[in-house]
């Protein structure tokens, strides 16, 4: 997996890309080898923001974390982000094993005689 870093008003240290590293490992197990990530974190007077932003072939996922401390806010942008790795793999998956209702092949009135039971 890619990454880049960028930080606004301030330098990214090791500290922050090994927390990074560590919750998109995590996310990789789960969108696969062909994902990039940006991390920009940001440092404004008394709030700290993380930006993470995962791509994956043609869909982008973006999740945002304001906190007090930067290692808060990255830890909650990368959770964020893996619970909707989580959510759209799901997606995939279950429109992969459900078909339509018009698209089955040759049980038509298997499928209407489980309707009539129910």
């Amino acid at each position: 997996m890619v990454i880049e870093y960028t930080g606004r008003q301030m330098v990214v240290t090791q500290k922050y890309k090994d927390l990074a590293e560590a919750g998109l490992k995590r996310i990789k197990k789960i969108v696969g080898e062909g994902a990039s990530a940006k991390v920009i974190l940001t440092v404004d007077k008394h709030r700290m923001i993380a930006d993470v932003t995962l791509n994956v072939g043609s869909q982008s996922m973006v999740s945002n974390s304001e906190s007090a401390e930067l290692t808060v806010a990255l830890r909650d942008a990368l959770a964020t982000l893996e619970q909707k790795a989580i959510r759209q793999k799901q997606k995939i998956s279950t429109i992969k094993r459900h078909p339509r209702a018009g698209e089955i092949a040759g049980d038509g009135e298997l499928s209407e005689t489980i309707a009539l039971k129910l």
